[in-house]
């Protein structure tokens, strides 16, 4: 007998049985009660449904630091007839999740994409202008974005996009800049944060409202197993090569720096990891610091 046949075996039952779970129409717990002059990060989401993918610190800094996540909706997919139904979705998605919408046009932008901003920079300069409007609105402390080599076009697009934004701000402007990941990778993440289970939970049924995306696609159901497999690089890509593992569930990945004076910095050498009851005001001590 394979002592691990069971254990193998609970991970493929419960893959099957998350099957039959609902997608959307979840009753929801209470909002979180924010303050007037609650700071403000954004999460400037590829497409419809990034927002919970990558969410883990985002949901965290909403419910343990008070502040307001915003999800900007940079594009709502390719599939132009897909577009007004996965606009829906998202703020089905966000409303039950907690987090604050913007979008950034009635159909979210096109052509989001490094040969489009190469092939057509008058309308890549358009599309930027809106990010900075954005970025002005808010005046944000921190924002996510993925990073550079995120494998899919308009992962990688929005990357571009946002950092040709942050380069026409104002010299003054200062924030944290959080990229994420995907798609690709990222080769040196310099952050981990721990995710408990009821957290995990939220984000998958908030995840469960892009009904459209996750019928076609089941990707809700990975995403623990997904998570799981960040502690696995975290531990040495974060944490140091040949490090131990912290006894982590869940986590997601990083790359934490700062936008300042006009360009992005490092704010720490080396990694950190942020377990789940640890206070997060740490990630914000760098920001004045």
């Amino acid at each position: 007998m394979n002592p691990y046949q069971k254990f193998v075996n609970s991970y493929a039952g419960l893959y099957s049985s998350g099957k039959s779970l609902p997608l959307g129409d979840i009753p929801r717990s209470p909002k979180a009660e924010l303050s007037a002059n609650a700071p403000v990060a954004l999460i400037f989401s590829p497409h419809p449904d990034d927002e919970c993918i990558i969410g883990g610190l985002a949901l965290r800094l909403l419910r343990e630091s008070g502040m307001r996540i915003v999800n900007v909706a940079v594009t709502l997919g390719s599939n132009k007839e897909r577009q007004q139904p996965r606009l829906q979705e998202l703020k089905n998605a966000c409303e039950w999740i907690g987090f604050e919408l913007q979008e950034t046009s009635a159909n979210g932008l096109e052509k989001i994409s490094l040969q489009a901003r190469t092939a057509d920079p008058s309308s890549w300069f358009e599309k930027v202008k809106v990010v900075g409007e954005i970025l002005s609105k808010y005046l944000p402390r921190a924002i996510f974005f993925p990073h550079e080599a995120d494998w899919n076009s308009s992962h990688i697009g929005t990357h571009f996009l946002v950092m040709d934004a942050l380069k026409a701000m104002p010299i003054s402007f200062h924030c944290l800049a959080i990229e994420t990941e995907f798609w690709g990778m990222m080769q040196a993440p310099n952050l981990m944060v721990e995710s408990k289970p009821d957290e995990v939970a939220d984000l998958l049924a908030a995840l469960s409202f892009h009904v459209g995306e996750v019928q076609r696609n089941p990707y809700h159901l990975r995403l623990p197993a997904w998570l799981q497999d960040n502690v696995r690089r975290g531990a040495e890509l974060v944490g140091g090569q040949g490090g131990a593992s912290p006894n982590y569930v869940f986590a997601t990945l990083y790359r934490l720096r700062q936008w300042k004076s006009g360009g992005i910095e490092n704010v720490y050498a080396g990694g950190k990891l942020i377990g789940a009851t640890e206070n997060l005001g740490v990630i914000f001590k760098w920001l004045h610091g």
